[in-house]
């Protein structure tokens, strides 16, 4: 014996609400700004420009370094 099975109608599907735009600007922001922090520290820190002493940065990202294609040295 088959089953019957009940399938979705347009007046039973839920449809999302659409999430306003002042509530994703500082999300939106927060990922940017946490995008630029890690290019500028893969990319630039303890290169030409430095914002951290020592070699403790250089060698947490050299790896990165070399996989993105940055010159590290």
């Amino acid at each position: 014996m088959a089953d019957s099975v009940a399938l979705p109608t347009p007046e039973s599907t839920a449809i999302p609400a659409p999430i306003p735009v002042r509530q994703l600007l500082p999300w939106a922001v927060f990922g940017l700004l946490l995008a630029l922090a890690a290019i500028y520290f893969v990319s630039t820190e303890q290169g030409a420009a430095t914002l951290v002493s020592g070699q403790w940065v250089h060698e947490f990202a050299h790896d990165s370094r070399h996989m993105l294609g940055f010159p590290c040295h």
